[in-house]
């Protein structure tokens, strides 16, 4: 891989030489964290290309579109935005377009861009970005489309690759601890797109944080489809983070409550690095539903769960996944995740209209619900949501929270209190990203809380 970045730098320089400027390069991120923080790789490698940092598409001499599939929606907006590009390639016709990602791992979405999206040169998926190098030298030798979809991981070590990256936060990192999924719930495609299960050593993800944190992060997220499954103790992982010296907040995501353990509890209460925030979807509060979507769990197990998490935990901040529209969701069962809402009494909830993904069990269940009846049932889960929310972060109100500074951007700042509660303040001092300060909380609103900084 090496080789073929320094060739690529070469042709860089020879750029530089022609047009007095190094290649710009333009990534747009969809999706997930974790897809987030594959594009910093990928803009890593592009940096040891030679390639500079576009403030937008039409200036770009490379675009790369880091891709998701989980829901149709991602895919209709990147196809839409590819169909834009069109027009920057008629009039740059060197410009490089890149689409990598989820989305190529699934047949259909190859089909639609060699029939309608002619004008993407690179197209790779979720198990060789390690390869981007490779790929887009043989484009940039050829002027050939270059397509590689594998479906697993390739033989090749991405080690080379996870040395080659950036980050596009001073103070705030994520770290892949996990690829892949093994629960196959009836209504995701990530098993199909990301492969099952494989779990980095220990000892390779730490040397990862101690580089990061070396080099100025405070927090680390562990990122994961279930950081529960982890192979090498999710627990052990944690305690080794925690007593890094230089880590101030260990956040991770994502949670599956069918593998939450009691020692996992034990060390988000005793570690105190740990942020007191965990994100557990339930996806639905009825059992009936539950068992269709592959969930392994009950409504009442779920709530004993967080019963027993408030217990350990007290104070701890419990967010969720809620899909409204399951095929075969009878008004009894969305009844059932309203109940369900309203005894976990959730800090915040992503919530999303169930979407088919072709490929997957649920594509083929019958009782598909009308648009009109998702709808409706959508704006009644969020209008039942928010003002839980709201409660929760009126209770915020008269105290005095730790606040890391994430963004300095105006004359308000902007951060996350511990429990992940997006803030906002006024400082009379000048702080710094990856601060942490003392902030009085003095009004709030649905999504976040106010204040001003002792």
């Amino acid at each position: 891989m090496l080789n073929h970045i320094q060739k690529i730098h070469g042709l860089s320089d020879a750029f530089f030489t022609e047009h007095g400027r190094f290649p710009s390069m333009f990534i747009q991120t969809f999706g997930c964290q974790m897809n987030d923080r594959e594009s910093e790789k990928l803009f890593g490698l592009l940096q040891a290309m030679g390639y500079v940092e576009s403030p937008s598409e039409d200036a770009a001499d490379l675009i790369l579109y880091n891709t998701c599939c989980v829901r149709g929606k991602a895919e209709e907006k990147v196809f839409g935005r590819l169909g834009r590009l069109k027009t920057y390639k008629k009039a740059q016709p060197k410009k490089v377009i890149v689409v990598c990602g989820c989305m190529p791992q699934r047949a259909e979405v190859i089909d639609e861009l060699k029939r309608s999206h002619k004008h993407v040169d690179v197209v790779f998926g979720t198990f060789n970005k390690h390869h981007f190098p490779k790929l887009l030298l043989e484009h940039l030798n050829t002027g050939s489309k270059v397509y590689e979809i594998l479906q697993e991981h390739s033989e090749t070590s991405s080690e080379e690759y996870d040395g080659q990256t950036s980050r596009f936060s001073p103070h705030k990192a994520g770290v892949t601890v996990m690829y892949g999924c093994d629960n196959f719930c009836s209504y995701c495609i990530v098993p199909y797109v990301r492969g099952r299960e494989k779990s980095r050593p220990i000892d390779e993800v730490m040397m990862e944080i101690e580089a990061l944190v070396a080099d100025g992060v405070k927090e680390i997220l562990l990122l994961g489809q279930n950081v529960n499954s982890y192979a090498y103790g999710f627990d052990k992982l944690l305690r080794k983070i925690n007593a890094v010296s230089g880590v101030e907040r260990i956040r991770f995501m994502t949670s599956h409550p069918k593998d939450l353990s009691a020692s996992l509890v034990n060390a988000i209460r005793d570690y105190e690095k740990v942020c007191k925030h965990i994100h557990l979807p339930i996806q639905s509060g009825s059992t009936r539903v539950l068992e269709m979507m592959n969930r392994n769990y009950t409504q009442k197990e779920y709530l004993q769960l967080i019963g027993y998490l408030r217990k350990a935990i007290p104070g701890i901040a419990i967010t969720t996944d809620i899909i409204v529209g399951f095929p075969g969701e009878t008004e009894e069962d969305f009844e059932n995740t309203l109940e369900a809402v309203k005894k976990a009494e959730f800090a915040g909830a992503f919530t999303f209209q169930y979407s088919q993904r072709e490929g997957t069990p649920a594509a083929s269940f019958e009782g598909e619900l009308s648009k009109k009846v998702v709808q409706n049932r959508f704006e009644r889960l969020l209008a039942f949501l928010n003002p839980i929310q709201l409660a929760h972060n009126k209770a915020y109100i008269g105290q005095i929270v730790k606040v890391m500074v994430d963004s300095d951007e105006t004359d308000i700042y902007t951060g996350r209190t511990d429990s992940n509660v997006l803030t906002h303040f006024t400082s009379s001092t000048k702080l710094n990203l990856g601060d942490i300060v003392d902030v009085n909380i003095t009004s709030c609103k649905t999504f976040y809380i106010a204040g001003e900084k002792i």
